[in-house]
């Protein structure tokens, strides 16, 4: 190629010239005096020069002058080109770039053109340079750059709004959510993006949105509703939740906002509350509310260690339950006493009279079964005849002075190591004794089949109550709605009822209502403790219109369940319906 007038470098040349049109590539060769030894015409593509500043032997730096005299130049704009530029200067600067072994620029030439520079000194003196369009390929990176702000500003804006907003794309996956939609359920943007509804929430609810959705997408028809969402926190939070259908034909997205009323419908009409500031309206109408997710997790809010160390307050005898006999006339005393012995580890069961004692010693006997302690009512006549007589296993006393406490010392004790006390060594306590024994013509209600009812439609809050009321050695069921609650109550008649007033079909209130209403015509009322996700006023006002005993808030724990269990069954007389 040195040899310009040659046969060989002629054919170079062809070569040269084909490799340029089928790269789409403009080639410029000089050689080591930095004269141009070859040109492919693509370069008047990019610069307006005369051609004749291609043709070979022109000197590299003429060849860089006549660019600059036309105003098209890498870093400028055409209509800016000839101001504030030095001509030798930006001439000597670009003969640097060729004289380097290797340089490689994108520089822009226009308003809208950019091309790619890639430059090569060769040993032998010969530079080569090699220039394309790549116009396209910046248009392609400025406007991914703009989306990106303009996403990123989008996304600015909807965190700092109040209302829970999410965007699904065509297959409804979420794509696009805000902090407060986050917020509901306790979750990371990481953690929901690229999810469906499936993957966050009940099968049954998670049916019922994709059917809104899909039809959303599918007509453009905008869908509004109100609902009760329960958060991650245990919150509640009244929406309208409203479905929008955007962007173009085979490009669409969903998107999902839910307004927040909440301060509409709980309103407050007192003095005070005005004077605070709060809302002063008054309820509107819940049943308006269609229940929606329930996103409350108990176990994220309990305190797993306190859990952990509430089992102490269970406190079994041994991993060998031992058999305890309770003999009584008195069925409420039966049925308060029994269930506590089983709390305590114990295996407990109760005979009416002496004719019943003697046939369950002899099954015992028969069948080489021990009981390891008999407690005997005091108030029964011949108490201390059957203490005296009675030589199967250690007995004990009970008197109207004893507490369950010291009974429950006392009895382990006598599992423990043997030893009974007879009527003349019954122990004098204060006379305040915890079992309250009704009159005599009281008449008392059935046995229940189950100690609990416990009325909740969320499978976690479900299998913290089982684990709970297990570990307490009381026996339940478990309803998902109210209206299920109410056939259970009907066919167990349980001494309590734990009813979350948020479920499906029936809610707590109405549920209430149905189980007071069966229980004009009994004898005795079932107690009903109100379960809710935080203690607000109209809550516990309209659980007490519904007639239910008491409430808890959640998260539940052991303590608390045993509590109510003790106030409402355990130490507490039966009450008359009524």
């Amino acid at each position: 190629m040195i040899d310009v007038a040659s046969f060989g470098a002629n054919i170079q040349k062809t070569v040269l010239e084909a490799t340029s049109d089928a790269l789409g590539l403009a080639i410029l060769v000089c050689d080591k005096n930095d004269e141009i030894i070859f040109a492919s015409r693509p370069i008047l593509q990019f610069y307006p020069i005369p051609a004749q500043f291609l043709e070979t032997g022109t000197r590299l730096k003429d060849f860089l002058g006549a660019i600059f005299d036309s105003g098209v130049r890498s870093g400028t704009a055409p209509e800016t080109s000839r101001r504030h530029a030095n001509r030798d200067e930006w001439i000597s600067e670009h003969l640097s770039h060729h004289w380097r072994e290797r340089f490689e620029v994108v520089e822009r030439i226009g308003r809208h053109r950019w091309i790619s520079l890639r430059k090569r000194r060769l040993s032998n003196g010969l530079g080569i340079v090699w220039i394309s369009d790549v116009s396209e390929q910046k248009k392609r990176e400025e406007q991914m750059q703009l989306d990106l702000e303009r996403i990123e500003l989008t996304e600015g804006i909807l965190d700092c709004l109040p209302n829970p907003i999410c965007v699904k794309d065509r297959n409804l996956n979420y794509v696009a959510v805000n902090k407060a939609f986050c917020a509901i359920h306790g979750m990371a943007a990481e953690a929901i993006l690229g999810r469906s509804v499936w993957d966050l929430l009940e099968p049954e609810l998670a049916e019922k949105f994709e059917r809104s959705d899909r039809a959303t997408l599918e007509t453009g028809v905008v869908h509004s509703l109100p609902e009760q969402i329960v958060q991650s926190d245990g919150e509640d939070l009244w929406v309208v939740t409203c479905k929008f259908r955007v962007g173009d034909p085979g490009k669409y997205l969903l998107v999902t906002c839910m307004n927040d009323v909440t301060g509409l419908v709980v309103g407050y009409n007192d003095l005070d509350s005005i004077a605070s500031g709060r809302s002063p309206l008054d309820v509107r109408d819940y049943s308006a509310f269609t229940p929606a997710q329930n996103c409350y997790d108990p176990f994220r809010s309990i305190d797993m260690q306190h859990l952990v160390e509430a089992g102490a307050i269970i406190e079994p005898v041994s991993a060998i339950r031992h058999r305890v006999l309770l003999m009584t006339p008195a069925v409420a005393l039966e049925q308060s006493l029994v269930p506590q012995l089983h709390r305590w580890g114990l295996d407990a069961c109760a005979v009416r009279n002496r004719a019943e004692l003697t046939a369950f010693k002899d099954i015992c006997a028969a069948r080489r079964i021990e009981i390891a302690a008999l407690i005997v009512d005091g108030t029964m006549a011949g108490a201390q005849d059957v203490i005296t007589n009675w030589n199967a296993s250690p007995s004990l006393q009970l008197a109207r002075n004893w507490k369950v406490s010291e009974l429950r010392v006392s009895l382990l004790a006598l599992c423990g190591d043997g030893s009974g006390r007879g009527g003349a060594d019954a122990i004098d306590y204060p006379a305040d004794w915890d079992i309250i024994v009704p009159d005599g013509g009281l008449a008392a209600r059935p046995v229940p089949e189950v100690d609990v009812v416990v009325a909740e439609d969320n499978e976690i809050n479900q299998f913290v109550f089982a684990q709970i009321l297990e570990g307490l050695g009381i026996s339940y069921r478990i309803a998902a709605n109210g209206e299920e609650a109410v056939r259970l109550w009907q066919q167990y008649r349980p001494a309590l009822v734990l009813m979350d007033v948020s479920m499906p079909v029936m809610n707590g209130f109405d549920a209430a209502r149905a189980i007071r209403a069966a229980e004009k015509s009994a004898a005795f009322q079932t107690a009903i403790i109100a379960v809710t996700a935080q203690a607000l006023d109209i809550d516990i006002e309209l659980s007490k219109a519904a007639g239910m005993d008491d409430h808890i808030t959640k998260p539940i724990s052991p303590d608390m369940i045993e509590a109510v269990y003790r106030k409402f069954v355990v130490t507490r007389p039966e009450r008359m319906a009524g």
